[in-house]
């Protein structure tokens, strides 16, 4: 069975510096803790279909997912889809203009593929809100910052 969260913050920065911020895959290491890189293996600019291989850590163990951009709407959203042997993961962004600034919701699905993945099931569900709502604090700090 699928896990899935949403969280939703609003952000005194517009949609256009939201989006511009999660397009930039060289910014995401620095608000997504568990990520050490997300690299574009497709040339050009981020359109639906630019494949990514996404790196990560988690505890002492590192590894890396296959996946692609699935939706792409700029200022608006933004959607992955990753892979791995273990893991199906959906991760979506969504921007809406809230006065001056967004409110953006992040929603993320994780469908386990395996026997053991199934077994971790209830530690990814319990641990999940906490990495999620950490992440977008993170975010909401790198934005103050000037996404840099």
């Amino acid at each position: 069975m699928a896990i899935h969260f949403e969280h939703t913050i609003d952000v005194p920065q517009p949609p256009a510096k939201v989006f511009a911020v999660l397009n930039d895959f060289s910014q995401t290491p620095k608000w997504l803790a568990r990520c050490t890189g997300i690299e574009s293996l497709t040339p050009g600019e981020n359109v639906v279909g630019t494949k990514l291989r996404y790196s990560y850590r988690e505890g002492g163990r590192t590894g890396t997912m296959e996946g692609q951009i699935v939706e792409r709407v700029c200022n608006e959203k933004l959607g992955f889809h990753y892979h791995d042997k273990m893991m199906e993961v959906g991760v979506a962004f969504s921007m809406q203009p809230a006065g001056t600034g967004t409110r953006l919701t992040h929603s993320i699905d994780i469908s386990p593929k395996t026997f053991m993945a199934r077994l971790f099931s209830p530690l990814i569900r319990r641990q999940l809100p906490k990495q999620t709502i950490g992440a977008m604090e993170n975010l909401r700090t790198l934005l103050s910052s000037g996404g840099t």
